[in-house]
């Protein structure tokens, strides 16, 4: 598959300004997910070196349309043929990554998907020893949760769930940063085939793509 980065510039809440293609990041294989911090650091998701690596998440620096400087995401891959990560969401300070982590079949489709968190040391990430504590509430056994998108505070986090053929966004919160996420509940007022969820930069918004017929359409949601 070859998907490619493309970029807008904010014009209002419902008013893009197409750019064009990123610079530096798009190559033959898939390149998607793309997610940023404050300081321009870049992430993206990539096939381009799995069949070497094992290892999909990169990151670079961010300007004007183009990322140079592109680089695997150090500490987040365990390097195991099978395993793919295949989302990733940079929390707005660059401290933290959430990143979802799956075991895929011969045939190339993914049987389980759970997201998990690695955190920035100043050198590389450090895979959360309390990933599983911490998304206790939010991954399940028989369903796939993927496409994370963490609040500037660290205390809400959308995610998309997969029951069965239908997937539908969801948001759980806590107290702290050092507490568990509650049960997640689902976004009502989000129906039909919908994933991606992303937040505004002020959060009283929420962007997601949304199945219509043979396209998916950046739909958005408010709230006070």
């Amino acid at each position: 598959m070859n998907t490619n980065l493309h970029w807008a510039e904010r014009i209002d809440d419902l008013t893009f300004q197409y750019k064009g293609e990123i610079g530096g990041v798009n190559t033959t294989k898939l390149e998607g997910v793309a997610s940023m911090d404050r300081n321009g650091v870049f992430y993206f998701v990539s096939t381009r070196s799995y069949d070497l690596t094992a290892s999909t998440i990169y990151r670079g620096s961010f300007d004007n349309g183009t990322v140079t400087g592109v680089e695997l995401a150090p500490g987040v891959s365990t390097a195991t043929p099978g395993i793919v990560n295949f989302d990733a969401e940079i929390s707005p300070d660059g401290r933290t990554l959430y990143f979802v982590e799956s075991k895929f079949s011969a045939s190339g489709q993914p049987q389980t998907a759970d997201i998990l968190i690695a955190t920035w040391n100043g050198s590389t990430f450090v895979r959360d020893s309390n990933s599983t504590t911490t998304m206790k509430q939010v991954n399940t056994s028989k369903n796939l949760e993927y496409a994370p998108a963490i609040s500037s505070s660290g205390l809400e986090l959308f995610f998309t769930r997969l029951e069965g053929s239908s997937p539908a966004l969801y948001v759980a919160s806590r107290t702290d940063t050092s507490s568990p996420f509650v049960t997640p509940r689902k976004i009502q007022a989000v129906t039909g085939f919908v994933e991606g969820p992303t937040l505004s930069p002020d959060e009283k918004s929420l962007y997601y793509h949304k199945r219509e017929g043979d396209l998916f359409v950046i739909h958005r949601v408010t709230r006070p």
